[in-house]
């Protein structure tokens, strides 16, 4: 088959296509039959009576084949896709479990929520595998929100004059408008007599708490990996003390790790139940200063625990000064699904709810902390 659009189609459509668009050959025919070893286990084409695959031929390839294939065969966000639906969708779990699958594949975010899903069934010689795996994406994480950080802490230089005349402090704004008087129309120039300058004094930072509660439900897992980062990005940042607090119907108090985020991750332990309102005491407790003091609850709001309870805990919070966030997503994609009825309750309480990714929860502590 020449035709590139036809070969397009016949990949889309798999074997049952071959009558009428012909057969695949080379690079396309292994492609083919990557596709078909992963998509023609989906169970709604079965019940369609639709086979993806054509033959014996697919169903022979291993994990490792496969994994050796597509990464030959197809461009790295085919890759990646390929592998996400692999480990999400099909829950081909020996991906991340078979050593000699986890030698080979490259690290990726779909790959890391996969391992922390199974970690509980790897023997130490795959765990430590895995660890390389959840290392190297977490890294990752952390150097890109790292950069917004930065940003969002550099602090803003104050606008009040400064003596010392260097050109990065030059002030623009002010230095035209002082002397617009010295404008001469027919020459269409602006002279300057007199420049201002600006101070490079930084804003005073006060002392805040951010308290990161976060959910250990497996809905959940994708903001409990971008808590675990942000929280280490926050860590050692001025006028911030960060704590990171995990739940399900137990609290544990990761904080003493939160500058180690693999080590957070590899100790969380996914599912069970959940009681909201038991984390928002824990949180209370911690609280120094009320008003300086940030509380965000990330979580889906399916409280298994009293939703009374956890409305009244809020309230409380919202009450003696404390700023409290509702998220339901926490990640970069800041698409959640959770129990609105919930979430309303804790917004009418007085808390802000809704999704943020990092950057925009570090965005809103900076732009608190600075004031």
């Amino acid at each position: 088959m020449s035709d590139h659009g036809l070969e397009r189609w016949r990949l889309i459509l798999g074997a049952p296509a071959a009558g009428g668009l012909g057969e695949l050959t080379g690079d396309a025919a292994g492609q083919d039959a990557a596709l078909s070893w992963l998509y023609g286990r989906d169970e709604e084409l079965t019940r369609r009576d639709i086979r993806r695959d054509g033959g014996p031929g697919p169903s022979r390839l291993t994990t490792v084949d496969w994994l050796d294939g597509i990464t030959r065969l197809f461009p790295k966000e085919t890759v990646e896709r390929l592998q996400r639906d692999a480990v999400e969708r099909y829950e081909i779990n020996d991906i991340v479990t078979d050593p000699a699958v986890l030698e080979r594949i490259e690290p990726n975010p779909a790959l890391l929520r996969a391992v922390l899903r199974t970690k509980h069934l790897m023997n130490p010689e795959v765990l430590r595998l895995a660890r390389r795996l959840v290392d190297t994406v977490v890294r990752d994480l952390v150097a890109r929100l790292a950069t917004e950080m930065r940003q969002s802490f550099s602090g803003a230089r104050a606008r009040r004059a400064s003596r010392f005349k260097q050109a990065r402090d030059f002030d623009a704004r002010r230095t035209i408008r002082a002397n617009l008087g010295h404008y001469r129309p027919e020459e269409r120039r602006l002279y300057v007599q007199t420049p201002y300058f600006l101070s490079r004094s930084r804003r005073e930072l006060v002392p805040w708490q951010v308290i990161l509660l976060v959910d250990q439900s497996a809905s959940m897992l994708p903001s409990v990996i971008h808590s675990a980062v942000t929280a280490a990005c926050l860590w050692g940042l001025p006028g911030v003390r960060t704590h990171l607090i995990a739940f399900d119907t137990e609290v544990v108090d990761l904080t003493d790790d939160v500058a180690e985020p693999v080590e957070v991750l590899m100790k969380t332990q996914l599912g069970g139940g959940t009681d909201i309102a038991r984390a928002v005491r824990y949180a209370t407790g911690l609280i120094e200063r009320p008003r300086r003091a940030i509380v965000a609850v990330i979580s889906d709001f399916y409280e298994g625990g009293s939703e009374n309870d956890l409305v009244h805990g809020v309230r409380e919070l919202a009450g003696q000064g404390t700023i409290v966030l509702g998220l339901a997503a926490l990640d970069e994609e800041a698409d959640p699904a959770f129990d609105r009825k919930c979430a309303q309750r804790l917004a009418d309480a007085g808390a802000t709810v809704g999704a943020m990714t990092p950057g925009e929860l570090a965005a809103f502590v900076a732009e608190r902390v600075g004031r």
